[in-house]
């Protein structure tokens, strides 16, 4: 085979290692149905909602924001515009634990009797303090209305809707269970944390780990392989 078709070949070896490198993921979010059971003042009420837990990197820690695809419980009578206070708690998983309070605005327009009630989107501030994979889970959801307060809690022992591979303010490593610093829609702890941004829906980070390795190695051997043959080349020729 001609030298230049051993380098070009070469070259190309390089570029695929240098592509799986640069597009190994920092963490995968799914959406996971959770079946919320609600203790109301008038009775048991329930529904299967599924959600989403989303993370943007925002100053020292992650902004996360939890969204319901599907209303849960639901009122006797008309609930006026901003009657309705919702909030919850995101169990965190992994390389720590603790809970994230999120919160979000009143209900913008009334709900009508007996329908179910459409949580806004709840949001709060995460900052870690240890290094590693911390999951994010959905937990205990708090709904204040008229006075009264129903909480629902998840049933169904849900997976986690988020994991992020984080590092924390002292660059510790992940593992142990000192819980992680919380903060509702008003702000949070301040500490470090690692890179962040709209989570991609995306496979396991142990796979993503396995390819971004072999990237590497193909990148180096192809590189290698360039010098190899064009001092080869080079020899020939003279």
């Amino acid at each position: 085979m001609p030298n230049h078709k051993r380098t070009t070949l070469a070259l190309a070896a390089a570029l695929a290692g240098s592509i799986v490198v640069t597009g190994a993921p920092a963490a995968y979010a799914e959406v996971v149905d959770v079946n919320y059971q609600c203790v109301t003042p008038i009775g048991p009420k329930g529904a299967v909602s599924p959600i989403d837990i989303k993370s943007v990197k925002s100053g020292g820690g992650y902004k996360l924001t939890m969204s319901f695809q599907k209303g849960v419980s639901s009122s006797p009578v008309e609930l006026g515009k901003g009657a309705m206070n919702p909030s919850a708690v995101i169990e965190l998983g992994g390389a720590e634990t603790g809970e994230v309070q999120v919160s979000g605005p009143a209900n913008a327009e009334a709900i009508p009797a007996n329908t179910p009630i459409k949580i806004s989107d709840l949001s709060g501030t995460y900052t870690p303090k240890k290094s590693g994979k911390v999951t994010f889970t959905a937990g205990v959801l708090t709904i204040k209305a008229l006075g009264t307060t129903t909480t629902c809690t998840p049933k169904n022992s849900p997976g986690p809707s988020l994991e992020l591979d984080v590092q924390g303010a002292g660059g510790s490593s992940g593992g142990g269970s000192t819980g992680g610093s919380t903060g509702g829609s008003t702000g949070g702890a301040s500490g470090g944390a690692s890179d962040g941004g709209e989570l991609p829906r995306t496979g396991p980070l142990d796979s993503a780990a396995a390819l971004g390795t072999l990237g590497g190695t193909v990148l180096l051997t192809g590189v290698a392989g360039v010098l190899w043959l064009t001092r080869r080349g080079q020899r020939s020729a003279g």
